[in-house]
């Protein structure tokens, strides 16, 4: 599928989906619970239809009506998949490593071996750290093809009495084994030298705290310890707007000079990606966040990206935006299409986890931004773009790499260019990860995307 994006303007109010990483989450601990769980609006991704179908190979069964998921747990019946004719119980996680990184450690508190695996993408993802983690607490783990990549295979259980010393760069595996050290008898202790993306982990602790699960994280994130075992209980819990998924009609209405509102606006603190109205607004940004009212106003200026959209990095020290994205990765795309808008240089640093995410997002917005007239470098450990309020910009023909941010960031690039130019995105099926009817939605307010077959 292809979509084609050009000059637009929006108005009115528009909903992002419930976040993705909680609604993956709710469903794993809904299904670690002894009871009947209600999740109400949950994100009906791909990765979170992914984690349903998974979750019933262990126990749990999952009744989607709506706007409402109903979890029957498996609590102290939780098993691994059934091996049928194979030599290991086999989980395909499609294309979530949320799913992946979350549930092995959790299945690896089972005795018994279980095989993960993926489509192209994923097993393109390294699971290296995971399985020096899992072997580090007494599982053999091992990729199968002899790298670290998926498919992998271990074999349970895990020994809550062994530290567990790690990097930590990547969250998701550390938020597994937070989760899985509910179901262990003692504490568990692990010791994250280089850690990342906390503000998940963050969210993972007041998710397990709710349940009743004692947490202890220090204030640099180096120290975390989790104590079981813990009877989850079922739980009612509704999930929050998608804060990654708010950056794209966020950006959309800058870029093209509109004012929009976001409805239903997480204010919990909960999701790092919330940091994006800060970098926005210290750039000149107009952009109104009602806590009480949960609604983000987006109050675009200029809207001509030949007179440029008023955006600036001359006010900031040294003239320069910086932004570390080591606590919400995910930001970068629709951050890198939102810098080549902005007048002056934008410097994103500690990028190294954005390069390990569906694909190397840095090496591909750099290409696919310099096609479209950009003038970014890749520098190793910074993305640097040399912003001029969009004037260079023009269309073209760019490709996705089969990413749901990159589809989305590019798509919204192609409503700031000058009238006559368009963007076409390949593979821009792929959005339907995160953010469902997304061409719908904004085309709702506005944004007249064009897709095809």
């Amino acid at each position: 599928m292809k979509a084609i994006a050009k000059k637009h303007k929006l108005a009115g109010h528009i909903t992002v989906p419930g976040s993705k990483s909680h609604t993956i989450r709710a469903l794993i601990l809904a299904s670690m619970a002894e009871g009947t769980s209600h999740i109400s609006n949950p994100l009906p991704s791909n990765d979170c239809l992914s984690t349903v179908k998974a979750v019933k190979q262990v126990g749990a069964e999952v009744l989607m009506d709506g706007d409402v998921w109903t979890v029957h747990g498996a609590g102290k019946n939780l098993h691994l998949p059934d091996s049928g004719s194979t030599e290991s119980g086999l989980i395909d996680v499609g294309n979530s490593g949320s799913l992946m990184y979350f549930l092995c450690p959790v299945l690896s508190t089972l005795s018994g071996k279980c095989t993960f695996t993926g489509d192209e993408s994923i097993c393109r993802r390294p699971v290296n750290h995971l399985i020096d983690a899992l072997n580090q607490l007494g599982a053999d783990g091992k990729s199968l093809d002899g790298g670290d990549t998926p498919p992998f295979s271990f074999c349970g259980p895990i020994d809550v009495g062994r530290e567990l010393v790690t990097g930590g760069e990547l969250s998701q595996y550390i938020s597994g084994f937070m989760m899985a050290a509910s179901r262990l008898k003692g504490t568990l202790h692990m010791k994250l030298t280089n850690p990342k993306e906390t503000p998940y982990l963050t969210m993972t602790r007041l998710w397990l705290e709710s349940v009743g699960v004692p947490v202890s994280i220090s204030s640099d994130f180096k120290e975390v310890s989790v104590t079981g075992p813990v009877e989850i209980k079922a739980f009612d819990r509704a999930v929050p707007s998608d804060w990654e998924g708010v950056a794209f009609p966020l950006i959309a209405a800058l870029l093209s000079g509109s004012s929009i509102v976001i409805d239903n606006i997480d204010g919990s603190g909960s999701q790092g990606d919330d940091k994006i109205v800060e970098v926005l607004q210290s750039v000149g940004s107009d952009i109104v966040w009602d806590k009480e009212k949960q609604t983000l106003t987006v109050n675009g200026s200029g809207g001509n990206s030949g007179s440029g959209l008023g955006l600036t990095t001359a006010g900031l020290p040294g003239g320069e935006l910086v932004v570390n994205m080591s606590g919400f990765p995910d930001a970068i795309c629709a951050l890198a299409v939102m810098a080549c808008f902005i007048e002056g240089k934008t410097v994103f640093t500690d990028i190294d986890i954005c390069r390990k995410k569906e694909t190397d997002r840095i090496k591909a917005m750099v290409s696919e931004l310099s096609k479209l007239g950009a003038s970014l470098v890749d520098e190793g450990e910074r993305l640097v773009v040399y912003g001029d309020g969009g004037k260079s910009l023009h269309g073209g023909a760019v490709e996705s790499y089969k990413d749901h941010r990159i589809v989305m960031a590019l798509s919204c690039l192609g409503l700031g260019l000058k009238e006559g130019e368009s963007v076409t995105v390949s593979d821009a099926q792929w959005c339907s990860v995160t953010f469902p009817r997304f061409f719908e939605e904004m085309n709702k307010i506005g944004a007249g995307f064009a897709v095809s077959e």
